[in-house]
């Protein structure tokens, strides 16, 4: 994420800020507040350490989503017809943009999805919303690729005084908005409109797959920040890994790691911005100052014997178990030229392993 000092880690998300002019005071102390840019700790911290598991794993739990239940509502703003032309594929609806072909759905079922997600990191993060440290007043902040929006309204509620912006391809975000967040349709590929050196903070998270030049995001990121701002991303890996069981070459999560990363590269895009340290790289690189990185350990399940993690991994469970069709029938039909029924009774095999809370499967941030 783009976020700072040595004190302050983020999650694979790298976090930059953008050099300071000669008049520019140090960089800010991030607030004190549950939401704000403070240290992680944990198990799931840092790749070296290990989540430990609960004691009865030996019982599968195969219905872990029914625990949870599903409330999440959505709803559209009213805007233009133009904006709802969706491509419909195998029953599910894509957006169709002016630079490319979106690969992730747009409908409420995968809608649903992404506030799970949200939550699931939110409790990863230690209910921090981000951990850049941004101090206790920022003005105007970015929130790119909004989704359902939910990040940029619990944002502005939590900073009143800040004019939040919410911008992504499709219209699925809630009419009733917090009077300081908004949120426009948008296509990052495209030319940015606002203008230069104008947001505090810009928020980037699960753009993996759908941007052809990552160095080139970073730097309109950059040029748009305002000197000492700051800029944060999390991105996710397709790969699912354990500490705790050897996963052979031929297992299914090892299988789902490759078709995805070869259906995106056929399309000029990557899922494997996650790894190594490419966003850090491509962050210095754009010009920013202050990187940190730091990777964390998403769990798959409700295995891990922390309570915390233990609802993290159940809400990011039941996210895999009701997307995972939406994940796959676009790009493994349109790329690698897979049925709808292959892609359906793959799609199976992955959720038969996920729903082994013995696999003890997480997933890189």
């Amino acid at each position: 994420m783009a976020s700072t000092s040595a004190k302050t880690p983020s999650p694979k998300a790298t976090a930059a800020t953008s050099p300071k002019s000669a008049k520019s005071p140090t960089s800010p102390k991030s607030p004190k507040s549950q939401s704000s840019g403070t240290e992680v700790t944990g198990e799931a911290v840092g790749t070296d350490q290990t989540i430990q598991a609960a004691d009865d794993l030996d019982v599968e739990d195969d219905d872990a989503s029914s625990a949870l239940g599903s409330d999440i509502q959505s709803s559209t703003g009213s805007l233009t017809e133009s904006i709802y032309a969706y491509r419909v594929l195998h029953g599910r609806t894509y957006n169709a943009p002016k630079t490319s072909e979106y690969w992730a759905p747009n409908d409420e079922q995968q809608n649903e999805g992404l506030d799970l997600l949200h939550n699931s990191l939110l409790m990863l993060l230690g209910d921090k919303l981000f951990l850049a440290p941004i101090g206790d007043n920022p003005q105007r902040v970015l929130d790119l690729g909004t989704g359902t929006g939910i990040w940029a309204i619990d944002f502005g509620d939590m900073y009143p005084g800040a004019e939040v912006i919410g911008t992504d391809l499709s219209p699925i975000q809630p009419a009733w908005t917090p009077p300081n967040v908004k949120f426009e349709i948008d296509d990052c590929l495209l030319e940015w409109t606002w203008p230069e050196n104008h947001f505090d903070f810009i928020h980037i998270r699960a753009l993996y797959g759908s941007i052809p030049d990552w160095g080139e995001l970073y730097a309109k990121a950059f040029k748009h920040t305002k000197p000492g701002g700051w800029v944060q991303d999390l991105e996710m890996d397709v790969r699912v890994q354990s500490d705790h069981v050897a996963i052979p070459e031929d297992h299914v999560f090892e299988e789902w790691g490759r078709v995805f990363v070869e259906s995106a590269e056929k399309n000029g895009r990557t899922f494997r911005i996650s790894h190594d340290h490419m966003m850090r790289d491509n962050m210095i690189a754009a010009g920013f100052v202050d990187v940190t990185e730091v990777k964390l350990k998403a769990p798959c399940h409700g295995w891990p014997r922390d309570p915390k993690l233990q609802q993290a991994g159940l809400l990011l469970f039941a996210m895999l178990d009701q997307s995972l069709e939406g994940f796959g029938l676009y790009l493994l039909t349109k790329s690698l030229g897979w049925t709808a029924e292959e892609v359906i009774a793959f799609c199976a095999k992955f959720r038969a392993e996920i729903k082994k809370k013995s696999n003890c499967g997480w997933i890189l941030t």
